[in-house]
């Protein structure tokens, strides 16, 4: 199969599990012996622009142009089987399906995050979940609340291309693949077209080995921003820590804009380590030594990669229990889901999954298990391939079949 691979990745500065699933999809693809070609921007690249292309950026957010001209250009020489586009913000645009259409070949769409219904993508506001923007509406709410980086100024063209373009992404796409049914539920009931709404799990590569003994230490990783519920967890922690503890440190590895504070909070305490960011090989090791992973997100998430991750290497997780994570965790049976935004609920439950290694033994079994069922690289292959696939024959039906 011949697939096209459409996605503007996110800034290097900063880990980003969307780029992880776009490289590590494509990978995947080639090794099963389908030709995937990459149709990218970077937003590394608008630090390098002048000062008047940094300032044009924003207007090419709801519809770039020159794009639509270029990718049209490029399926007509390629005349790929498939486009599957991922993230578009904010150097590709929307226009990228008028050329896809223009070209006539069928598209893909994996929703990564809520962009379709809030412009920041996020359904988070102010430490709380929202959803003021959810629905058949122009997005008002945001630009007045500032959603996107506190700033009214820079959520208008978020909020604009939401309005003007939610009908191209409806009739443009032929399958929406959503990472998690609580997404899919979710955008249903906004008004996307539930025939074209699809649940296609991310997957992650197996660690190669899985964890042996009780672990060291509990582990979150991941943006270190109050939406990952690191403040949360911090208070939480208060809480175990008041207890006595659980016998084992709190590693907290990750990046963001609560860095100092989380640096200045752990410093000097024993039973707390701040990691900073890790590389791949210090995660798969950090992971296969947790007696458990922290998920605390305060935002619902669509899936959550650290979650499957933890699954790969046989260790159970704590996490909120909304969104992607109460699909992806079996409460007590391979983890535990607390009450989101509930700081005494989250340190019960960490007390709990440390107090008993035998029951976290199994856990941490049973989520094996649950990886190999529905996050492995071959069930991810085998989903891929079947949407693909679908996305062709629901065009070729479209046009009479020619």
């Amino acid at each position: 199969m011949r697939v096209l691979v459409v996605h503007n990745r996110y800034s290097s500065a900063q880990p980003s599990g969307e780029n992880r699933v776009v490289d590590e999809e494509v990978t995947l693809l080639r090794a099963a012996g389908h030709r995937v070609g990459l149709f990218e921007r970077r937003s590394d690249s608008i630090g390098s622009r002048s000062l008047l292309g940094k300032a044009a950026v924003p207007l090419l957010v709801p519809w770039n142009p020159a794009v639509r001209t270029e990718l049209a250009a490029r399926l007509r020489a390629e005349r790929p089987d498939v486009v599957h586009v991922h993230n578009v913000f904010p150097l590709l645009s929307p226009s990228v399906l008028a050329a896809c259409a223009d070209a006539g070949v069928p598209v893909v769409a994996t929703l990564h995050n809520y962009t379709q219904v809030c412009p920041p993508g996020t359904l988070h506001r102010a430490g709380r979940a929202c959803g003021e923007c959810v629905g058949p509406k122009v997005p008002l709410a945001a630009v007045r609340h500032g959603c996107y980086r506190d700033s009214r100024l820079a959520t208008v063209p978020l909020a604009v291309g939401l309005a003007v373009n939610r009908r191209r992404w409806w009739s443009g796409v032929e399958r929406f693949l959503c990472i998690s049914a609580a997404q899919r539920e979710l955008l249903v009931r906004s008004g996307m077209p539930a025939g074209r709404l699809v649940v296609k799990h991310n997957f992650v590569p197996d660690p190669g080995a899985v964890r042996t003994g009780p672990g060291r230490h509990l582990l979150f990783l991941g943006r270190l921003t109050e939406a990952k519920g690191v403040r949360l967890l911090m208070a939480a922690w208060e809480e175990v820590a008041a207890g006595g503890g659980v016998g084992v440190p709190l590693v907290i590895a990750g990046a963001g804009p609560l860095d100092r504070e989380v640096a200045a909070w752990a410093e000097g305490r024993e039973d707390v380590r701040f990691a900073g960011l890790y590389d791949p090989a210090r995660v798969r090791e950090a992971v296969a030594g947790a007696v458990a992973v922290v998920a605390p997100s305060e935002a619902r998430e669509t899936f959550g990669l650290v979650v499957a991750e933890a699954m790969a290497a046989g260790v159970p997780v704590v996490a909120a229990g909304h969104g992607g994570f109460s699909e992806l965790v079996e409460d007590g049976v391979t983890g535990l889901l607390h009450r989101p935004g509930d700081a005494v609920s989250l340190a019960t439950l960490m007390r709990r999954i440390a107090a008993d290694p035998g029951r976290n033994e199994e856990m941490g079994r049973a989520a094996r298990h649950r990886y190999d069922r529905f996050f492995s690289p071959a069930v991810g292959l085998e989903r891929l391939v079947e949407e693909y696939r679908a996305a062709i024959a629901g065009r070729t039906e479209s046009m009479g079949g020619s």
